[in-house]
């Protein structure tokens, strides 16, 4: 069986992304996969939408962390972009962290094995061209009106899975088969329910 390339455009504010990054991490262990991790900033995404004060106000501080994971991705590549994005995470989500602020950064850099010099990069804005043009290799093929996480799967791009829970072991390969055949077909836009209200990261 080939070998399914997959490419995965995150915000390490995304707590659907974090989700569903970790349910990747357990594909890996139970399907053929090679996963590329890419950068998208919700704060770009949402810049010109209308949305609530308290979402404008989360947002308000996002591209600080995306800026670091750039400067890690075009420094160190993808393995420490992948370390840092769970280290993050982990603070974030798992943790409860507030915000990724630069205590939390720095603290993510360190895990990592990274300078914590490097969350100087958090207010250097000659990264976020780099930064929107890998926002846009991930959301000029899914659209506008969705978000993160974004897959493709052997070039074939979409929204989803949304997952309230990290499915684990052969759970997630099932989960996993199911989106690599629908993404498959050009003209399958959407399957959706209401979801669980609660997250859980664990």
């Amino acid at each position: 069986m080939a070998t399914d390339d997959v490419d995965f455009w995150f915000d390490p504010l995304c707590p659907f992304a974090w989700i569903t990054s970790r349910t990747v991490l357990e594909v890996e262990q139970v399907r053929d996969i090679k996963v590329t991790w890419r950068i998208m900033s919700l704060a770009y995404l949402n810049e010109d939408k209308d949305i609530s004060d308290d979402y404008r106000a989360l947002l308000k501080d996002a591209w600080q962390p995306v800026r670091v994971c750039m400067a890690v991705e075009q420094e160190y590549g993808q393995e420490k972009l992948a370390e840092l994005y769970t280290a993050l995470g982990t603070r974030k989500h798992n943790g409860g962290a507030e915000k990724l602020d630069r205590g939390l950064i720095e603290d993510a850099l360190s895990e990592a094995g990274l300078s914590t010099e490097l969350a100087d990069r958090m207010d250097d804005d000659s990264l976020d061209d780099a930064i929107r043009t890998s926002h846009h290799e991930g959301m000029d093929q899914v659209g506008y009106d969705v978000g993160t996480p974004t897959i493709a799967i052997n070039g074939h791009a979409f929204f989803g899975p949304v997952l309230t829970r990290i499915p684990r072991g052969e759970d997630a390969g099932k989960i996993w088969d199911g989106a690599v055949a629908l993404s498959a077909f050009p003209y399958f836009a959407e399957l959706k329910r209401t979801r669980e209200s609660e997250l859980h990261f664990d």
